[in-house]
C-alpha cells in the first residue's frame, strides 16, 4: 500500500462475502460517486469460498475480478480497502491481517463473536492507525438521516438532560419452530443469537444518540425454540431467540433494550425513545423517513408530538439525494456509510464508529450474557470513553 502521505490516486477495494450484506455493500460502492463527491475508487475484486456463486455475485454487483482466497487479495499492492461482510466468525482473522498488510477496513457489525476477538481486533485497529491506517464497525443506523439529525437535536440540547431511553429490535423470522438450523443458530459461528445480531444495532444506537457511557447492565436472554430440523436431524440451537437489558449510564440515564427473532408480525422493526426533560424524540425504522420530536418547554396547550419529514437539503445526508418530499430507504444508510469511509481515509482521521467503539459494544453484549447467566445479577462496566463516538 502507498504510505500515508503518498495515497493512490485511485483506491482499490475488495469486498470479503457476497450474500445478503455483500449485496448490500455493492449496491452502496456502486452507487456512492454517483451522489457524494468521494476520492476515486475501484471496485477490484469479490472474494467468496464458492467460485461459481461469487463470479455470478462479482458480476451482478459491478466487481472486476474474483477470488476464492482473501489471503491472496492482502498480498496485493493494488488493494488498499477491505469491506468484509463475511459471517462473524471470520472477522478477527480477517480484519487483524488486513490491517497488518496496510489495508483500510470497513467491517460489517458486530466486531467479533467474543470479546477476546474483539479486544485483539481494537488493538491491531489502534496500531494500524498509527501507521495511517483506518478502521470503520459497520452500524449503519448511525446513517439513517432521521437519527442523525435526533443526534443533532440531543447534541444541541433541545432535549434537555436525557432521562429515559427505550430501544426495541423486533423480528419475526424464528417464530415458525419448524424454520431450518443456519449458521446463525449456533453459538460456535454466530457468537451469539438475537444479541449481537440486532441487540448490537439498538445498544450502539444508545450510545450514538447520548454520547454516554454504560456504566451497569443487567440481561436475561431466552431460547424458545431450543431444537429445529438440519442436516443432522434435529438440531439444538446454541445462541438465544431474545434478550432484555437495562444499561444504566454515566449521566444518569437509564436505558432499557428489547430484541427478539421471534415477534410474530414484526419484520424489521427498530423503534427508538429518548425522553429528556425539555423533550423527547421518537423514531420507527418502518418510517425511516419521520422524527417525531416534542419540546416540552412549549405552553401545555401547544404541546404534543410533531412530524419531521426528513427530506430537507438542510437534513443530514439529504441534500446528495432528491427534491423535497422524495425519500430514500434502508440501502441509502450503506451509501452514507461508505461515503464517510471514503472522506475520513482521504483525509487521514478516524471514521466513526472505531473499531474501540465496536468494542465498548461488545462488552456490553457480553455483560448482558454474564448478567442472565447469573440471573439477573447486576454487572458493572469500567469502559473508556469510546474513540470516534
Amino acid at each position: 500500500m502507498s504510505p500515508p502521505n503518498n495515497p493512490p490516486r485511485t483506491l482499490g477495494v475488495a469486498m470479503i462475502g457476497y450474500a445478503f450484506m455483500g449485496k448490500a455493500h455493492s449496491n452502496a460502492w456502486r452507487n456512492v460517486a454517483s451522489f457524494f463527491d468521494v476520492p476515486a475508487f475501484d471496485q477490484k475484486v469479490m472474494v467468496g469460498r464458492d467460485f461459481d456463486a461469487v463470479s455470478e455475485a462479482a458480476a451482478k454487483y459491478g466487481w472486476k475480478e474474483t477470488a476464492t482466497d482473501w489471503r491472496t487479495v492482502l498480498d496485493r499492492d493494488d488493494i488498499h480497502v477491505v469491506d468484509i461482510c463475511a459471517p462473524g466468525w471470520m472477522h478477527a482473522e480477517i480484519a487483524i491481517a488486513a490491517l497488518e498488510a496496510g489495508k483500510h477496513v470497513l467491517l460489517e457489525k458486530p466486531l467479533a463473536n467474543t470479546l477476546a476477538e474483539a479486544e485483539a481486533m481494537a488493538n491491531a485497529a489502534r496500531a494500524a492507525r498509527a501507521k495511517g491506517v483506518q478502521s470503520m464497525v459497520g452500524f449503519n443506523y448511525r446513517r439513517v438521516p432521521a437519527l442523525a439529525l435526533a443526534k443533532e437535536l440531543i447534541s444541541e440540547g433541545r432535549l434537555g438532560m436525557v432521562r429515559h431511553v427505550r430501544a426495541a429490535y423486533l423480528q419475526d423470522w424464528l417464530a415458525d419452530e419448524t424454520g431450518p438450523m443456519t449458521w446463525r443458530l449456533k453459538k460456535e459461528t454466530a457468537g451469539s443469537g438475537a444479541l449481537g445480531d440486532i441487540a448490537s444495532h439498538a445498544i450502539d444506537q444508545v450510545l450514538f444518540l447520548l454520547g454516554d457511557q454504560v456504566r451497569e447492565v443487567s440481561g436475561r436472554t431466552h431460547t424458545f425454540t431450543t431444537q429445529r430440523p438440519g442436516p443432522a436431524g434435529l438440531e439444538d440451537v446454541t445462541v438465544d431467540d431474545a434478550a432484555w437489558a437495562t444499561l444504566s449510564l454515566a449521566s444518569g440515564a437509564i436505558a432499557s433494550v428489547e430484541v427478539s427473532r421471534v415477534a410474530t408480525g414484526q419484520k424489521n422493526s427498530l423503534k427508538l425513545e429518548v425522553y429528556g426533560e425539555k423533550g423527547a424524540i421518537l423514531f420507527d425504522l418502518e418510517t425511516i423517513n419521520e422524527l417525531g420530536f416534542l419540546d416540552a418547554t412549549a405552553p401545555a396547550r401547544e404541546q404534543g408530538f410533531r412530524r419531521i419529514l426528513i427530506n430537507e437539503p438542510e437534513h443530514p445526508y439529504m441534500a446528495a439525494w432528491w427534491p423535497q418530499g422524495h425519500t430514500i430507504g434502508w440501502e441509502h444508510t450503506f451509501t452514507h456509510e461508505v461515503r464517510d469511509f471514503l472522506l475520513a481515509i482521504a483525509a487521514g482521521t478516524q471514521p466513526s464508529p472505531s473499531f474501540e467503539d465496536g468494542l465498548t459494544v461488545q462488552r456490553i453484549l457480553s455483560a448482558v450474557e454474564e448478567s442472565a447467566a447469573a440471573k439477573s445479577s447486576i454487572i458493572q462496566l469500567a469502559n473508556a470513553p469510546a474513540e470516534g463516538a
